[in-house]
């Protein structure tokens, strides 16, 4: 096995068939730290760490995606492709575009809407929306269940631009596509996984909303979102 550009890992069963991925390379060593046993650091390349370890006995690793289409994009496509990874769960934080939504509500992304031409540079497709993994929803759905957690179940926007000028556009995304919050990644995951016949999902913790100007801090989002954690762990095989 050769590394691959992003990712230095030498042997292919270092890397689980089932990755966490967190924007936060912090985030991806907490959750090593907190929930994974016997934990192996299988990558420090441009400090997006990697880990893999065990929760409850069962295999699993967690991997930091960065920020935006392009980083999770590259991180999630040589994943797929060169390491065999066959699920891959983004785990990240969202600004919420209704009052209907919490600070800590934890959304699974049936679906993501997108302006950003990601999907159509890579590989011709037009459309800008796409769906997330049924099979892994499903399950996703029934750990929140079993866990007792709430799980907001809705269409989120997966937007290229964090600091947009015209800071109202949210409005007009929620009424006219149905999205309920905004995140940077997804969309990117979603069309890799597409693409290279793989699974992915999305979980999302609300950390702000754009209604309500409720906000956590960045150690908050660091560390306590523990609940969407605690359901894609679950995953572990």
């Amino acid at each position: 096995m050769i590394p691959t550009p992003h990712i230095e890992v030498k042997e292919n069963d270092v890397i689980a068939k089932t990755v966490l991925m967190p924007g936060d390379p912090l985030r991806a060593k907490f959750i090593a730290d907190e929930f994974l046993e016997d934990v192996v650091h299988f990558n420090s390349v441009r400090n997006v760490f990697g880990y893999t370890g065990t929760y409850k006995g069962r295999r699993i690793s967690v991997m930091a995606s960065g920020m935006g289409m392009p980083s999770i994009g590259i991180y999630s496509y040589e994943l797929y492709k060169f390491y065999n990874v066959e699920n891959i769960i983004r785990i990240g934080s969202c600004g919420a575009y209704t009052k209907d939504l919490n600070l800590y509500d934890v959304i699974l992304a049936k679906d993501v809407w997108s302006e950003s031409t990601f999907a159509k540079v890579q590989s011709g497709y037009d459309d800008s929306v796409i769906e997330g993994s049924d099979e892994l929803n499903q399950k996703l759905i029934d750990i929140a269940k079993s866990l007792d957690i709430p799980l907001h179940i809705d269409r989120v926007h997966s937007s290229d631009v964090f600091y947009r000028e015209n800071f109202e556009a949210y409005k007009d995304i929620y009424k006219n596509h149905g999205c309920v919050a905004v995140e940077m990644e997804a969309f990117a995951l979603f069309h890799n996984a597409k693409v290279l016949g793989k699974k992915a999902a999305c979980l999302l913790t609300v950390s702000d909303n754009l209604e309500t100007h409720e906000l956590t801090t960045s150690e908050e989002r660091q560390l306590a979102f523990t609940n969407m954690m605690k359901i894609a762990l679950e995953l572990a095989e």
